[in-house]
């Protein structure tokens, strides 16, 4: 069935993305934002969000959610200002602005890094979640999805036990460094969404990740909302 679903949405990709690569040639990000929410985003946010298993994805959480056009446009606005200090402030994280969210990922090398089979956060982590916290205080209309991946060395239930642990480890530091915990959502998936190869050593290290999805929070949305509704007036 999870093969049947995947090559749904890879259609549903393909397709959007054909049509959304002919309408953002010369877009910046904010205006690929509100192409891509209003040219199918929510029906492969569906997809996504009703057959990932345990649930969104970080990418499904941020297709998902997207409110499109004109608003779309303006929430993409403020994302890519998000998206801009993130960079700045953690250069080793890798960013990505999809839509109207942003997906960040760590591994071993880009700030968050756990020892093996630890989950502490140490001190090379601290410092780059305490960077983190500061920008998530800035931005307080989005919500965060913490999600945590392993390799596949190890059983599959230990991984899973140690993604889950990662990820709430994660949750919890940014919670204690006054984020609004009502704003995060944590998932863990051990080693089940592999996006490196397991058979090399550098693919393991990428593997055992932190991937963060960032979304507009449904105040954020309205305001979107009203303020494009105002510029139509106008």
């Amino acid at each position: 069935m999870r093969t049947v679903i995947n090559r749904m949405l890879a259609l549903l990709v393909v397709s959007t993305l054909i049509f959304g690569c002919e309408a953002t040639k010369n877009a910046n990000n904010k205006q690929k934002g509100a192409v891509i929410g209003a040219t199918g985003g929510a029906v492969i946010g569906g997809v996504i969000g009703n057959n990932t298993g345990d649930g969104n994805t970080a990418l499904g959480a941020i297709i998902g959610g997207v409110v499109g056009g004109a608003a779309g446009a303006i929430i993409g606005n403020e994302m890519d200002k998000q998206a801009k200090e993130i960079e700045e402030e953690i250069p080793g994280a890798e960013v990505e602005r999809v839509g109207e969210g942003i997906n960040v990922t760590f591994d071993e090398s880009s700030g968050v890094y756990f020892a093996t089979d630890k989950y502490n956060i140490n001190s090379k982590s601290e410092e780059t979640l305490n960077k983190l916290a500061g920008i998530f205080k800035e931005y307080p209309q989005t919500n965060i999805l913490v999600e945590g991946h392993t390799d596949n060395t190890g059983s599959d239930s230990y991984n899973l036990t140690l993604s889950k642990n990662r990820a709430q480890a994660v949750t919890g530091y940014l919670v204690e460094s006054g984020i609004d915990r009502g704003r995060f959502t944590t998932k863990w998936y051990g080693e089940s969404q592999p996006k490196y190869d397991n058979s090399t050593a550098e693919g393991r290290a990428q593997n055992r990740r932190v991937e963060l999805a960032i979304v507009a929070n449904e105040e954020m949305k309205e305001e979107a909302k009203k303020k494009a509704e105002q510029q139509n007036e106008n």
